[in-house]
């Protein structure tokens, strides 16, 4: 990972965009990006939610991706774990960037997923967006803007130095992948319950 970033790990998924003309940080469940340098952080969303935080003052920013409300860990559980959950993926996201140099003061958030893609199961979105909302409040930090619920999945790509955000909404047809995912870690979620 270049100098100026923080990640879940050293080896995230780096591709280039041909659309954007650039390199992006492709986040998966679970994992968060910051960077003090520009970079551009995408990721695809169905019941999921990403909370793309930045310090105005310093321009530093990041993305996470989180499938689940909250938790509470045991000590050996690793990062990626805990990221998989809010309140460690907040923790982890704004941590990152007062490292980085920023300030808690001067942070906002723009706030997106949580949508209701897969039918016949609990709604993981709206329980992930109450949980981004409350926790959001709590802290005192302002939602800037918000692309939350509905029953489609999202493309994100967030510029991490101007905070400017780029969505597209998918169509069921190219959701296929993003539904499959959100089922099979339902399974592993259940399957491998958290102490």
């Amino acid at each position: 990972m270049s100098e100026g970033c923080i990640g879940t790990r050293d080896d995230l998924d780096r591709i280039f965009d041909r659309v954007l003309g650039t390199e992006v940080v492709r986040l998966m469940p679970g994992e968060y990006f910051v960077s003090a340098q520009a970079a551009v952080i995408s990721t695809v969303l169905g019941s999921c939610v990403s909370a793309c935080v930045r310090d105005t003052l310093h321009n530093i920013g990041g993305m996470n991706h989180f499938m689940l409300p909250d938790a509470a860990l045991g000590a050996g559980a690793s990062a990626a774990a805990a990221g998989r959950y809010g309140n460690h993926a907040m923790q982890f996201l704004i941590d990152g960037i007062v490292r980085l140099g920023g300030s808690t003061d001067s942070l906002e958030v723009k706030i997106f997923g949580g949508g209701r893609i897969v039918d016949g199961m609990s709604d993981v979105g709206e329980k992930n967006i109450e949980f981004i909302r409350g926790f959001l409040s709590e802290a005192g930090i302002p939602i800037r803007a918000e692309d939350l619920g509905l029953a489609f999945p999202r493309k994100v790509n967030y510029f991490s130095d101007s905070g400017k955000v780029m969505i597209k909404k998918l169509r069921p047809i190219h959701s296929r992948g993003v539904l499959a995912d959100e089922q099979q870690f339902c399974q592993q979620f259940s399957e491998a319950a958290v102490p």
